[in-house]
């Protein structure tokens, strides 16, 4: 194994921009030119925070694209796709958002659910960059913020209202998609249970890409994604007929805990902005409720947080990053929080003594359902790594933070980009030139 980078942080850099404004199809970035070359929800997010160190008006156009196929809910769609542009699957023809939901735009074809809402955490990086850039890239910035205000507002209630109608603090998922961590052990039980029906026939494009089946979920893992989209589609998409029909339902503490800082960081722009009064409150008492629904969750003596299951009212204990989300938002009590961050430190995370870089794996290499190479069931994605810097530097934890920033820039030295990596060999995984990895490196490089 190499001992120093392969490119210095200019070199890094300049390979960054090239990667985004390779990928760059004039209002939108492509996640990665050949597996995903739409625009994704969260993706879009963090590859504006990338974008605002080349371009605060790039950054920006890339979320009002995003925005313009807002549904008229207030849902952001995980995916937006890219007129005339083939070789994803599922597609819209699989979806059928317009022809089946009122609340989907006829224009462009989007998917039927959410990713998490990390946007406003993006904004927040956007003006940030502004800030320093004078007066005329700060009003481009704050001009987006304008716009976009009631966009924003409205994802977040969205999320607090059709995701958490009994107000119970946890966002409910109907797709382990929608969690971003689409195959990770956190759902194994839960689908489990899913039992597929005459599902319309399908050729899967992921692994005519990949070709190596132990990074992708399988053919049978395939089969119960695209059965809950046809569960969906019987009833029309409809928030509130979802809970009767959907046989995967489950309370996702991470994505709560991004629920909460991304209240808390739109609350904190609404106020230096002057934005209504009422919205910051409601962004507030959101933030509040999220958290407490999180730590609700956790192990009084590990800090260790827990999905729930809906339908059975259950916990699902897995050693996976979710268990960290009570640092992401804060709320637990001293000694818990510490023993979370021992673990989080410690040999069954960053810790591990044979981590090729000490970056948080997707999960422990502890777990027996750890598995190095496949997706989220193990391997280390460095966009997670870049939220548990910025986060922990948001908490004040700045020597942690730093040293996350300067691991994860150790990783993505060897200038591939990749979707993730194998994290006892550094090996770069999945698709190469991910847009999110290049987007994260530049935010590290200022």
């Amino acid at each position: 194994m190499r001992s120093t980078p392969m490119f210095s942080p200019t070199q890094l850099a300049a390979r960054g921009a090239y990667l985004l404004r390779g990928n760059d199809r004039g209002a939108m970035t492509s996640a990665a030119p050949r597996l995903y070359p739409h625009q994704w929800s969260w993706d879009a997010a963090f590859v504006s925070v990338g974008l605002a160190s080349l371009s605060v008006e790039r950054a920006t156009t890339e979320l009002d694209h995003l925005l313009a196929a807002q549904w008229r809910n207030g849902m952001i769609p995980h995916i937006v796709f890219a007129n005339g542009v083939d070789g994803y699957f599922p597609g819209p023809a699989r979806w059928r958002c317009a022809q089946l939901s009122a609340d989907a735009p006829s224009s462009p074809d989007t998917s039927g659910i959410c990713q998490p809402p990390v946007h406003a955490i993006a904004v927040q990086r956007i003006l940030d960059r502004a800030r320093r850039r004078g007066r005329t890239v700060r009003g481009v910035a704050e001009s987006f913020l304008d716009r976009q205000w009631g966009a924003l507002m409205a994802w977040h209630r969205w999320l607090a209202t059709a995701r958490d109608p009994r107000e119970r603090g946890r966002i409910t998922l109907y797709h382990g998609w929608e969690s971003g961590m689409d195959n990770s052990p956190r759902w194994d039980p839960a689908y489990q249970r899913v039992v597929v029906g005459d599902l319309p026939a399908y050729r899967r494009e992921d692994n005519h890409v990949v070709t190596d089946t132990s990074q992708r979920p399988s053919d049978a893992e395939y089969d119960r994604y695209l059965w809950l989209v046809e569960q969906m589609k019987r009833c029309r998409y409809r928030d509130g007929e979802l809970p009767g029909v959907m046989a995967f339902q489950m309370e996702d503490v991470f994505v709560s805990a991004i629920m909460v800082i991304a209240c808390e960081t739109l609350a904190e722009l609404g106020e230096e902005h002057a934005k209504p009064r009422s919205d910051v409150r409601e962004l507030r008492d959101y933030a509040e409720r999220f958290r407490r629904g999180v730590v609700q969750t956790a192990e009084a003596r590990t800090g260790s947080a827990h999905d729930v299951d809906v339908l059975t009212g259950r916990p699902v204990a897995t050693d996976t990053l979710a268990v960290f989300s009570p640092l992401l938002t804060g709320g637990l009590e001293r000694d818990a929080e510490r023993a979370l961050l021992r673990t989080f430190e410690g040999p069954r995370y960053c810790g591990h003594p044979d981590l090729r870089y000490a970056v948080p794996p997707s999960t422990s290499p502890v777990s027996g359902a750890f598995r190095g190479r496949e997706y989220w069931r193990g391997p280390v994605w460095p966009v997670m790594t870049w939220l548990f810097s910025w986060a922990f530097a948001r908490r004040g934890w700045a020597e942690r933070a730093e040293l996350l920033r300067e691991e994860g820039l150790r990783q993505a030295s060897d200038g591939s980009f990749a979707e993730y990596y194998e994290p006892f060999t550094g090996e770069p995984l999945g698709s190469m030139q991910q847009s999110w990895t290049a987007a994260a490196v530049l935010d590290w490089l200022g």
